[in-house]
Formats: structure tokens, C-alpha cells, sequence
């Protein structure tokens, strides 16, 4: 048997990294988009999207995987993804109208042999709503894009979770080469079980993101040091060693916000209890206030018009995302304090501050700063030394609620240091 072709529709992050994976993997890879701009950009290299190791990614791949914005081009595929970004509101309400777009342009030109399969995150029931193709021809696989962590995440998956009409029958041949390329656990379940799925690994991610916001928030206030406790939590089979255990300024991002709204909104539709699910997000509300508190509580409530440098404007590093962006949350929460930002692909432009300016370098923008916010970590601010920061930076505050730095240097350097999980009196 001849290796399938496989197409993809819809050229956003999700559909450009799951393709470039899939061809990369030896298969032929036609990816469609129905906007012929973004299709000639992908055509010249220029990918709209950033990931590490992407770029290399679809180069290494050469003619294996083309892009096209003619439909037809779909015709001669043995399965075709659809795969567009599903955007969200500030409520976390998904918005389909892409999707479905793309599937009935995909229903149209399928071939008769051919099985399309939903990749985008959608609710349960979505799939088997689907008026076309046929049930036994129509399949649903969990996503697991991580923003940051994408590239390697889809060319080494942990495991498949696949949603079918009937999961005792035998996969589609032609998917099923695609997915045992891989080498890793399939997980065949009903439609449905397979849409809950991805909500209920996002719910346990942020069941332990809480535990340990909630928990920092103490040590910061008893005396303990929670990056002490981590390791003790990690050694402990029940939790394991890969847990979300580092606390941060609340849940970002996009994605999970939409699984926490969508649980909420079914439960209160069939009458369930979500107690749990409603705390974790109002103690996501109240930790993401903790950058704007420390400030307050250190120079603004006596100096508002404080100059600030500020380092990181992304939700979180290796990704061009500000959706729910922390960073944005603070400045958002510090009006009359004139900024100077730096982030590596966040124009300071995309930012609604009336007192902002963008900096060349992270060390411009220390200049006559009172204090240096780091809130998005990324990897190019761990290689600054703290003694760089002390000689340029006119304050000696450092907010660093991800501890990109060392707090021993910073410390040595003469800073205040202020992060997650210690109290500050061990930070100074």
C-alpha cells in the first residue's frame, strides 16, 4: 500500500505546525488555505507564525508539502485535516464560523474513499452534528498544540485521542498509517468522549496551576520557599515529575480559559455541580493582580508616574500571542506609570498604555527606569546578568514572578528581588 496524501485546510498555527509535522514524517502534505495572500507568503517562507523550529521544519520538507489556495487541490487526498484556529471572546465562547466554512468547502471536493478529520478544538457534540461526509468517514482527533512547544509536541506525541461513530470498528486505513508513523498510543472513543477529552486535560492542568498559586500565595506570606516544595510534590508518584507546579499570573492564553466557560456553561445547562471549576478561575483573577499589588505596595501608591522598564509583552515566551497576556494585564493595572517595553516579537504598538515606548534592547529600556518588571520569560532575558541590570537600572526593585534571574546574583547585584511563592523579605 502506497502512502496516503494528506491534505489540511486552514493555514493558522494549529493547521501550518500539524502539516510541516505530518509531512516531515515522509508524507505527501497538501495544505489549503482559502486566502491566496497568506498561501503565497507560505509559498516564499515567509510563515505567519512563530515556532521554534519551524522554519527548518517546512524547509527540510521541500516539494512533500505544497500550499495551495485552490480547493481542488483537495480532490486527490486520501484524508484531509481541518484545522483553522477556533478564536474566543473575552468570555471564552468559541467562535466556529472558519471552521465550518472549511468544512463544507472540504465536504464538497472529498473524495468518495476519503475521511476527513476534525482537528480544531470544538464542544462536545460538534462532530456528530456534522451533516457531512458520512459518520463512518468523519473523525475527530485531539489537538495538542502548545504555544512555545509546538514543533516538537507534534512530531513526538505522547498519544492519539481519535473520536469516531464507533470506536470497536477498525480506524480508516489510510488515517490509521498517518497515526502509527508516529509510534505512540491511539486512544479510539465516541465522538464525544473525545471532545470532552481535551477540556478535561486542560481542567487538570489548571487544577494544578491553582494548587500552586494558591500554595505560593501562602509561602509568600508564612516564610516558606514553594521552589523548596516542587521537587517533594514531583518525587511523589501521584503527581509526577512533568506536573504544572510553578505558579504564575493566572491562566493565559486563550485556550484554557475557553475549556473552564465551556464546563461552566454545561453544567449550568444539565443542572451539574462546577463549584471547583468557577474557584479556579476567580483565583486566576486574583493572582494575575499580583504584579500590579507588589508595585503599588513598593513605589506607586507614593510615585504613580513611576518610569518602569518592562521586559516581555507575550503571553508567554517563543510565541507572538498576547491573548490574556499578563504582561497587558499589569500595564493595564499601572495608567499613569511611563513604561519603557521590550519583547523580542511583540510591537510595543499592540499595547493600549498612554505612557509607552518601545525599546531597541532590554538594556535600553532600563534607562532611567525606578524598577524592571520581567513578565514573559523569555530565554534572551536568562542570559542578561544582574550585574548589567544594576549598573543601568536608576531603582534597585526587580519584579521577577517567573525567576528568569537568579535571585543569588540579583541579590549580589545589590537588587530587590520579587517573585512567586517567597516572601520578599528572602528575596531582598
Amino acid at each position: 500500500m502506497s502512502r496516503p496524501v494528506v491534505g489540511f485546510a486552514g493555514m493558522t498555527h494549529l493547521g501550518i505546525v500539524s502539516a510541516s509535522a505530518i509531512a516531515a514524517a515522509g508524507f505527501r502534505t497538501v495544505c489549503f488555505d482559502p486566502d491566496p495572500a497568506l498561501v503565497a507568503n507560505l509559498r516564499a517562507g515567509r510563515i505567519p507564525v512563530r515556532e521554534p523550529g519551524l522554519d527548518d521544519l517546512i524547509a527540510g520538507n521541500g516539494e512533500r508539502q505544497s500550499f495551495t489556495s485552490a480547493k481542488e487541490d483537495l480532490a486527490g487526498c486520501d484524508l484531509v485535516y481541518v484545522s483553522p484556529d477556533i478564536a474566543t471572546d473575552d468570555a471564552g465562547r468559541s467562535d466556529t464560523s472558519v471552521l465550518r466554512s472549511l468544512i463544507g468547502i472540504v465536504a464538497g471536493v472529498l473524495d468518495p474513499n476519503a475521511c476527513m478529520v476534525v482537528l480544531s478544538q470544538v464542544e462536545p457534540g460538534f462532530t456528530r452534528a456534522m451533516q457531512a461526509p458520512v459518520e463512518a468517514r468523519r473523525y475527530y482527533q485531539v489537538e495538542t498544540l502548545v504555544f512555545g512547544n509546538a514543533v516538537e509536541r507534534a512530531m513526538k506525541p505522547e498519544r492519539y485521542i481519535v473520536g469516531c461513530a464507533d470506536p470497536a470498528r477498525p480506524l480508516n486505513p489510510n488515517f490509521r498509517a498517518v497515526l502509527d508513523a508516529f509510534n505512540c498510543p491511539i486512544l479510539p472513543m465516541q465522538y464525544e468522549s473525545a471532545e470532552l477529552a481535551k477540556i478535561s486535560i486542560n481542567c487538570c492542568l489548571v487544577a494544578s496551576v491553582s494548587v500552586a498559586n494558591t500554595l505560593a500565595e501562602l509561602c509568600e506570606a508564612i516564610g516558606a520557599n514553594w521552589s523548596e516544595i516542587v521537587p517533594a510534590l514531583k518525587l511523589d508518584r501521584r503527581i509526577g515529575q512533568f506536573s504544572y507546579l510553578s505558579p504564575g499570573l493566572g491562566i493565559a492564553g486563550g485556550n484554557l480559559e475557553r475549556d473552564l466557560a465551556t464546563v461552566c456553561r454545561l453544567a449550568d445547562q444539565h443542572q451539574t455541580d462546577s463549584g471547583v471549576v468557577r474557584a479556579w478561575i476567580d483565583n486566576s483573577r486574583h493572582r494575575r493582580g499580583w504584579v500590579v499589588q507588589t508595585m503599588r505596595r513598593l513605589l506607586l501608591e507614593r510615585k504613580p508616574d513611576a518610569k518602569l522598564a518592562i521586559w516581555g509583552l507575550a503571553y508567554k515566551e517563543n510565541t507572538h500571542s498576547v491573548k490574556n497576556s499578563p504582561s497587558l494585564a499589569a500595564i493595564s493595572g499601572m495608567p499613569d506609570a511611563r513604561l519603557r517595553v521590550h519583547d523580542p516579537v511583540v510591537s510595543a504598538s499592540l499595547v493600549p498604555h498612554q505612557h509607552i515606548e518601545a525599546s531597541v534592547n532590554p538594556l535600553d529600556a532600563l534607562e532611567e527606569a525606578e524598577a524592571l518588571l520581567i513578565l514573559t520569560p523569555w530565554p534572551q532575558y536568562r542570559q542578561i546578568a544582574p550585574a548589567q541590570i544594576s549598573a543601568l537600572l536608576k531603582g534597585r526593585i526587580v519584579v521577577d514572578p517567573y525567576k528568569v534571574l537568579d535571585r543569588g546574583e540579583v541579590a549580589a547585584a545589590g537588587l530587590a528581588y520579587y517573585t512567586l511563592g517567597q516572601p520578599a523579605e528572602q528575596s531582598r
